[in-house]
């Protein structure tokens, strides 16, 4: 168990300059003395993000391979934290975030999520929000965010810079075979953007199908493509 781990929140971005602020800001109203840092590592946004969150009191870095996983591993390798916490730009953690990691670290846990919750009133969505407090592999997603100790972070070999889609699955799948995954039973708060403009079944068939392939083996670019043609 650590003493008064301190925690470094990474938040991978492209052209997120309508989220971003809102949700800097958000961390920042709910810090605790163990908040280290937010960084926000910037995949080469065409828009204002880099600004933006500079503007909110982040630490902006970029990186030159877009991609959240190479992303989010330049973010944990300058990270100061014992703990990190990575985030998706259009998820909202609940105001008690920091607490609730400090008292997972301090119960054993070395990796753990939060369940989520979706925006908006579908009510089909609910199913969704419904599922992530189970822990099966199936379940998760890298908008219930994702907290992990530096030392296994690195232990696991950090996320696998190929995996362009999926990538904290592989992380997670790696983590279950020696550690236990902590569940926080409070919510995120995710954006319904991806179902704004598609039919729930869509996207929910493009999510089968890519986590089936997932399973038998495919990874890198043929997974995205893939995902982003059933979406259509």
């Amino acid at each position: 168990m650590m003493n008064n781990p301190t925690i470094s929140i990474i938040i991978p971005t492209l052209n997120e300059a309508q989220t971003i602020g809102p949700l800097v800001s958000h961390l920042f109203a709910h810090k605790e003395a163990c908040l280290e840092e937010i960084i926000v590592v910037d995949g080469g946004s065409k828009d204002d993000t880099v600004s933006v969150a500079r503007a909110a009191g982040a630490t902006v870095i970029t990186c030159s391979n877009c991609g959240r996983a190479p992303q989010m591993n330049k973010g944990a390798a300058v990270a100061k934290g014992s703990i990190l916490y990575f985030v998706h730009s259009d998820t909202t953690p609940p105001a008690s975030y920091l607490k609730d990691i400090q008292s997972a670290i301090k119960e054993g846990y070395k990796i753990g999520c939060f369940r989520g919750r979706y925006r908006g009133r579908n009510p089909l969505l609910r199913i969704n929000s419904f599922f992530t407090r189970f822990n099966k592999l199936w379940c998760r997603g890298g908008d219930q965010t994702l907290f992990i100790t530096r030392s296994f972070f690195e232990e696991l070999g950090q996320y696998r810079p190929d995996c362009v889609i999926m990538e904290e699955y592989e992380l997670i799948q790696k983590a279950q075979k020696l550690a236990s995954f902590k569940i926080i039973p409070k919510e995120v708060v995710v954006s319904t953007r991806k179902y704004d403009e598609r039919p729930y079944l869509r996207v929910q068939w493009a999510s089968l199908v890519v986590f089936r392939m997932y399973n038998r083996g495919v990874r890198g670019a043929l997974l995205q493509d893939t995902y982003k043609r059933l979406l259509g």
